[in-house]
């Protein structure tokens, strides 16, 4: 849970998590082209989405394609529903 708090607890992260939920899936470049950041600081925010599992990334020709991980997703929301209950 702490991990994906902490990857979530970034403004720009939780903007590329309701760019990808609004989206279902999407290039990079397609994140880079809605967020006024470089292609750079954009790729680090999704490697750590990524590396806290909140992100797929799929390797599609010269990019890489991400989406939600709608599964890690919804056992964190129940997590988090029975932590406060």
């Amino acid at each position: 849970m702490a991990r994906i708090c902490k990857a979530l607890g970034h403004p720009v992260r939780m903007q590329i998590v309701e760019f990808l939920k609004a989206e279902k899936q999407c290039c990079c470049g397609q994140i880079v082209n809605r967020l006024p950041l470089a292609q750079s600081t954009v790729s680090q925010h999704l490697k750590n989405l990524k590396d806290a599992g909140v992100v797929i990334g799929a390797v599609e020709g010269p990019g890489t394609c991400y989406c939600l991980n709608k599964s890690l997703l919804r056992q964190f929301k129940n997590s988090l529903a029975n932590f406060i209950d």
